[in-house]
């Protein structure tokens, strides 16, 4: 679209349509006046006016328009418009193409109508993006600096940039976020933060503790029954005269805690790992008949003297160099138990299967009932 230069009007609508051609360098097809109506006779023009000439676009004005400034001769490196989600934003075709030359702005309009971008009713460049995370973009493509205000998402901001594939922003967002990402607390419960879990759990519920680290922790004399300690980290906790019924420690890390005078019926122990830990005097026995399952338990050098464990499975546990004097084990499933160098002075045997059990250097004095070779073949 352009506006005729001052000169004189002769001859039909057609020679004026020549002459504009000429003198405009373009192919001159419609002409209109200063308000838009489409003149087709020469005689309708009068002194003063002021016309513009299209070659055959639909008639807007120059003078506000943004479509104007792009067709300008020249105007390929000028101030342009994008309308970004409804939100326009105005800056220089320079700005979107030298910061980033392989990006995808820098494709859109470099080159002017390859990629035949379509424009709004005023000319602004469409581009169906969240404004919100486009503003930081274009900020760094003027000044190359990663700057983000206070409420914006980074992660909105980062798929911005991966969208308009300008991959150093991204590289800085990345690092950006990595940055301020919270630090994973891995500090070990304490007894007032799980006193207030229990007193907040109705006693019917079950507690799921499982996997949490209570590492180093006083929980004594609290009742634990039926809580889920699976994969918990126990470690050097003391569980003195703790009530853990029906608890589940499976795989649970118990080395070094200290069990002594604990209440341990029904409690399951499968492949826990509690080497060096104390659990002198306790209660694995259960009135109703349910068992204790310590099975696959790595139970080395524990001290277990005085505990009541009749019935209990220790099948294919650990328990070398262990201290199990005067315990009483009647019934119980000892196949597979590697028990070498483990005190069993003092103990009562009777009904226990010993079956393939390890008893290289074992102590068995003072046993309360005769072991018979029917429990121990190997």
């Amino acid at each position: 679209f352009a506006q005729i230069s001052l000169f004189s009007v002769y001859g039909t609508l057609t020679d004026l349509l020549s002459v504009a051609t000429n003198k405009l360098g373009i192919k001159a097809c419609n002409l209109y006046n200063g308000k838009g109506g489409l003149i087709d006779d020469i005689a309708l023009i009068r002194d003063d006016d002021v016309l513009y000439v299209s070659e055959g676009d639909p008639f807007f004005d120059p003078q506000n328009d943004v479509r104007a400034r792009d067709d300008r001769p020249g105007a390929h490196t000028d101030w342009l418009t994008l309308n970004i989600g409804g939100r326009l934003f105005t800056t220089t075709r320079s700005t979107l193409v030298s910061k980033e030359p392989e990006s995808m702005l820098a494709h859109m309009f470099r080159e002017k109508a390859v990629w035949g971008n379509k424009q709004d009713e005023c000319g602004a460049y469409l581009i169906d993006r969240s404004p919100e995370y486009f503003e930081p973009i274009l900020n760094y493509l003027r000044h190359g600096q990663l700057i983000i205000n206070e409420g914006i998402n980074l992660l909105g901001v980062l798929e911005e940039a991966r969208f308009f594939g300008i991959e150093q922003l991204a590289e800085q967002l990345e690092v950006a976020i990595k940055n301020n990402q919270t630090p994973e607390d891995h500090s070990p419960i304490s007894r007032k933060e799980f006193v207030r879990f229990l007193l907040a759990t109705p006693t019917k519920s079950e507690l799921r503790c499982q996997g949490l680290n209570f590492s180093g922790a006083d929980l004594s004399r609290l009742d634990l029954r039926y809580i889920n300690f699976k994969m918990a980290n126990l470690s050097r906790c003391n569980l003195t005269h703790a009530n853990l019924c029906s608890s589940n420690l499976e795989r649970a890390d118990l080395s070094g805690a200290n069990l002594d005078g604990a209440n341990l019926q029904g409690v399951k122990m499968l492949c826990s790992n509690a080497e060096g830990a104390s659990l002198k005097g306790c209660n694995f026995e259960d009135p109703s008949g349910l068992k204790a399952n310590l099975e696959g338990a790595n139970l080395k050098g524990v001290d277990m003297e005085g505990s009541q464990m009749t019935g209990i499975n220790l099948r294919v546990a650990t328990l070398k160099n262990a201290k199990l004097k005067n315990c009483n084990l009647r019934g119980a499933t000892l196949a597979g138990t590697d028990l070498e160098n483990c005190d069993l002075s003092g103990c009562d045997l009777q009904e226990a299967n010993l079956r393939g059990s390890n008893v290289k250097g074992a102590i068995f004095e003072e046993m309360l009932t005769a072991l018979h070779m029917s429990q121990s073949v190997r």
